[in-house]
């Protein structure tokens, strides 16, 4: 069951949103309404467009202005600005910040503090280094495709020495080519769905593949993230590649991450980092959604270790069809959000919908 405050969010967002994706400032601390609703909003040196993503308010800026750009090619999707798919990205990092998930896990600076500095965004996180390859790289893929306006430049402010950070399209284009080559795809095909004579439940299908295959291949690049897990204790570094994997289900069901999805699958995500002691379903200071999330996520690990690490080949499998991954998708909202779902079945129902292939 969602939150009283999370279904208020829902109306609110549904009563007051409009064409340019603005949602309201109470709105699980999005905070949109202090981000840059235009590129002209940011700093310039010369022609060029200067933004720093690790403060919380320019990430999030670059988030709201995708939704806004991609919005007019997102008919598919519905009717309304909140139904494109690309919600999931503000909301994951409103979660990592109001969880303290965007602050310094080594403890040495101060970044990302909720008392000193809260809109500091930690380049010592290993959640902020992951978030950094689904937000920066797929921003400025967006400006070179023409998204954000004709002839823009970009330039993002990195820290010295931190070499796995891209600044600019050229420099992530030589450094991570797929990432980039995958996002240039989802605009290309956003831009050229159109023209698109298909019906708009398969040309929705299409661009959602198109999205989750970028979304996904930054996610895996993301490994170049990995040593900064050693400044968690070990039972969140634990959820963390839990996390990861689950996105692989999510993915594979070509999940539609619009305003009210996006907020669902928000609500029961742990409000803090875990540590030691802690043990899912049994952390006190966590509601039951929580603990549920978290001990849904070690399970799908377990299942897919149990199999050798087979349970998301089968999974990808089964999501053959336009129908078998409207079913997928399904099957995520009742294993993710439904405690009384009968998990046993899983994997009985993954065979038997790899057989219908």
């Amino acid at each position: 069951m969602l939150r009283p405050a999370v279904l208020g969010l829902l109306l609110t967002c549904a009563a007051t949103l409009c064409s340019s994706a603005v949602v309201p400032e109470q709105t699980v601390s999005l905070l949109f309404a202090q981000t840059a609703g235009d590129l002209n909003e940011f700093p310039k040196q010369g022609e060029t467009v200067v933004v720093n993503p690790w403060h919380y308010l320019h990430r999030m800026s670059m988030n709201r202005l995708m939704i806004a750009s991609t919005a007019p090619f997102m008919g598919s999707m519905g009717p309304n600005p909140s139904d494109g798919c690309m919600w999931g990205l503000p909301m994951q990092l409103s979660w990592l910040l109001n969880s303290g998930r965007l602050a310094d896990p080594t403890g040495q600076t101060t970044c990302g503090v909720e008392t000193e500095n809260r809109m500091c965004i930690s380049p010592n996180s290993w959640w902020a280094c992951q978030n950094y390859f689904v937000s920066v790289i797929p921003f400025l893929c967006a400006a070179e495709q023409g998204m954000l306006g004709a002839g823009v430049t970009i330039q993002m402010e990195n820290p010295d020495g931190f070499g796995d950070y891209c600044s600019t399209y050229a420099d992530c284009s030589a450094k991570y080519p797929e990432v980039v080559a995958k996002w240039d795809a989802f605009y290309q095909g956003l831009k050229a769905s159109v023209d698109s004579t298909l019906p708009d439940n398969e040309k929705k299908d299409a661009l959602l593949g198109l999205f989750w295959d970028g979304q996904m291949t930054s996610m895996r690049t993301a490994a170049v993230c990995k040593d900064k897990q050693s400044s968690y204790y070990p039972v969140e570094t634990s959820f963390a590649n839990n996390w990861m994997i689950s996105a692989e289900y999510v993915a594979g069901a070509r999940f539609h991450f619009n305003l009210e999805n996006a907020v669902m699958f928000a609500a029961p995500m742990p409000t803090r980092l875990l540590k030691e002691g802690d043990n899912p379903p049994d952390i006190a200071d966590l509601t039951p959604e929580e603990n549920h999330t978290l001990t849904t996520f070690s399970w799908i690990n377990r299942i897919d270790k149990a199999l050798l690490g087979k349970l998301v080949d089968l999974w990808h499998r089964a999501m053959c069809s336009v129908s078998t991954r409207e079913k997928g998708r399904d099957m995520m909202v009742q294993l993710m959000l439904n405690p009384a779902y009968a998990t046993d079945n899983f994997v009985s129902i993954i065979t038997e919908m790899i057989i219908n292939c």
